[in-house]
């Protein structure tokens, strides 16, 4: 598209962020004179770069560093060390306000609100940090969290992470076996748990699977429980684990307690992230502290711009890296708005109600989320007054230019919209938006600052304009510590590194366009190649899921005759049947709108889609399936039943090349 759909007008321009970073940059390097200038010394000048990070941002630190970076020339498994000699706390640095603003509101799906100013949420992480204290917990320990996206959630993990411990969670709808194949890697000492959860408008109990987990995991010492069932009668808790005690209880120290924040080095570990799971058991990413809260902040203060007056929401679970990266927005003194429950319930624009109750100015979501409230009429710059809102933030998948259309459609049309791709490798973004530079329709606008993004073709040259592998080519601070249980780095090197030496593929198919945005296409790893063709799986998504009677869609490469044929699943809107009419209808739609190869040689009616625990479809796993295949780790899926949909179909067994 060569006109942008959304152009920030001069005063936006001037306010923003991005242009006092680029101004002070700009005084001392005259050839530093817009974004694309700013972008390309900042992986040309990565020492100095991310030392003005440093300080523009404000990072909190009782020791400063002896260098910025060792090792920048190499990348790979412990290859390179940023800012060494450095000490600091990533809590102190959430925590350095103490005042009255306030610093999470929350919701659920009932409607319940609470809300803790900066003030109140330095006492509560005071009094769980000494309580921690007293249970024995030190640096490196790990502490883990089965937990709703409720204030406790981040409470739990500031008094964690002030004492130099590990924080690891996952959301509660997480089976025993996903639990387990989770913490049981990293064997925390404390567990934190709520009774239960609300979802689409029914209770879940959290309590057997907690006392299933500790029963297997005998280094949990202590489990804290939040009376928090998500209900909306009097809280019922049934028999407690032998380890457990109630938050109330464990907690209670007095008020005005001080933290005694660890000074650890700058790459202390932080977080333990995991993959999703499927092909086997999770990867345990290690996070340091200083690497993720200096790429926070340089994503939230600049590419996201946000400021100490926002109100920034994303809709995540704490089992997606979005919390972790919500959360350091208090580093910036910011209102974090958390929501638990189904963005659907009660309503579909239930979400639109917070925005506009709390004065919403940051709204994250996923794609689908986008999708989804489009295909239920959704339109609220109809039905809400949304004056405060000025960004809108996208991910987990690639958002279809047809939801840019919506959103400047039903939504405002004075937003920037920022579609983001990163990952929980890297617990932060490759790709993310720009308040000063315009919106093209289907395009992440840039790359992030500092990372040395690049597309590379088959025989690993740089391409511009043409799909490819996404890279980096560059080190970077959020670049994982180590993996758990890796002793020698074979598991990370892997992971990354063994396509192309010292490049880190991330397993996107992507294209760099001239104006230095991105266009994705999928995961490299599902690329479709049916006749030699590469295709992104992202771009037959995008037309069928404009089709009205298609609520979502699988595509897969189905291997067939020394070839690739195309197989779409669609599920439909309930009632609906895959007839001759609407076979006829996607199939046009994706030759007129994609081309002939992306049209698929089978197109099958399917009841549910399989999909991991943080809400992804997982085309890997019905690959897997339908070519007889076991799945290694199907408790890795939130809804591991909707594989066998897709066994031994008798469809996809014939001999006709053209069924659909």
């Amino acid at each position: 598209m060569s006109q942008p759909i959304w152009t920030p007008s001069a005063e936006r321009i001037a306010a923003a962020n991005m242009t006092r970073f680029l101004a002070a940059v700009g005084a001392d390097h005259s050839e530093v004179v817009d974004f694309p200038s700013l972008y390309r010394w900042s992986i040309e000048n990565p020492a100095d770069f991310w030392d003005r990070i440093w300080d523009f941002c404000g990072v909190v630190a009782s020791r400063p560093a002896a260098t910025v970076v060792e090792g920048i020339e190499r990348m790979g498994p412990g290859a390179t060390r940023w800012f060494p000699g450095a000490r600091l706390n990533f809590a102190e640095n959430l925590l350095r306000f103490r005042d009255d603003r306030p610093a999470l509101i929350s919701w659920n799906e009932l409607g319940r609100r609470s809300a803790l100013s900066y003030r109140e949420l330095h006492d509560e992480v005071a009094r769980l940090a000494a309580a921690l204290a007293r249970q024995g917990v030190r640096p490196h320990d790990r502490v883990a969290g089965f937990l709703p996206n409720i204030p406790e959630a981040v409470i739990a993990m500031l008094a964690t992470t002030s004492l130099g411990a590990v924080w690891s969670s996952c959301s509660p709808d997480f089976g025993v076996k996903g639990v387990l194949d989770r913490f049981g890697q990293i064997k925390p000492r404390v567990l934190f748990s709520a009774a239960g959860y609300r979802f689409g408008g029914k209770p879940y109990d959290s309590l057997e699977r907690v006392r299933q987990v500790t029963a297997a995991i005998p280094e949990i010492e202590r489990v804290v429980v939040v009376p928090y069932t998500g209900g909306d009668d009097v809280e019922r808790l049934g028999d407690l684990p032998p380890q457990a005690v109630l938050w109330g209880d464990f907690a209670d120290s007095p008020d005005g307690a001080a933290i005694d924040f660890a000074q650890l080095p700058f790459d202390h570990p932080l977080y333990i992230m995991y993959s999703s799971g499927t092909t086997g058991l999770p990867k345990c990413m290690v996070h340091s502290a200083g690497g993720t809260l200096v790429q926070h902040l340089k994503e939230l203060v600049l590419h996201t711009d946000l400021r100490r007056e926002d109100r920034i929401f994303y809709f995540t679970t704490c089992g997606w890296m979005m919390w972790n990266w919500l959360v350091s927005s208090l580093a910036v003194g910011a209102t974090v708005l958390l929501y638990d429950g189904s963005p659907m319930k009660p309503h579909a624009g239930m979400l639109f109600d917070l925005a506009e109750q709390e004065g919403m100015t940051i709204f994250g979501t996923s794609a689908k989320y986008l999708a989804l409230i489009e295909k239920e009429g959704v339109a609220p710059r109809r039905s809400h007054e949304l004056p405060a809102l000025r960004s809108v933030l996208s991910t987990g998948s690639p958002l279809a230019p047809e939801s840019f259309d919506y959103i400047y459609r039903e939504i405002g049309e004075d937003l920037c919209l920022s579609s983001i791709s990163g990952g929980t490798d890297l617990i932060s973004c490759f790709a993310l938006g720009n308040p000063i530079v315009p919106v093209y329709r289907g395009e992440l606008q840039t790359r992030g600052l500092g990372m040395k993004v690049e597309i590379f073709d088959e025989d690993g040259n740089p391409v511009v304009g043409r799909k490819g592998e996404l890279v980096c080519t560059l080190p970077f601070p959020s670049m994982p510590i180590e993996f758990w249980n890796d002793a020698d780095g074979s598991k990370y090197y892997g992971a990354y590194f063994d396509h192309y030496s010292g490049v880190w593929r991330h397993g996107d198919w992507a294209e760099l366009t001239e104006r230095g945005g991105i266009v994705m296409h999928g995961r490299s790893d599902t690329t479709l190649n049916p006749g030699g063709v590469r295709i992104g799986t992202s771009e037959i998504y995008r037309q069928v899921e404009q089709i009205e009677e298609v609520v979502e869609s699988l595509v897969i490469g189905q291997d067939w005759r020394d070839d690739t044929r195309v197989v779409l699943f669609v599920r439909l809107r309930p009632g609906l049947a895959l007839d001759q009419d609407l076979r006829a209808r996607i199939r046009q739609q994706i030759r007129v709108n994609a081309s002939p190869h992306h049209v698929p040689k089978k197109m099958i009616q399917v009841a549910d889609i399989p999909r991991t625990l943080s809400g992804k479809i997982t085309e890997l796993a019905v690959r897997e399936v339908v070519h007889g295949r076991s799945v290694k780790n199907a408790d890795a899926l939130a809804n591991p039943e909707a594989l066998e949909l897709f066994r031994d179909l008798p469809e996809l067994a014939d001999e006709a090349a053209e069924s659909c």
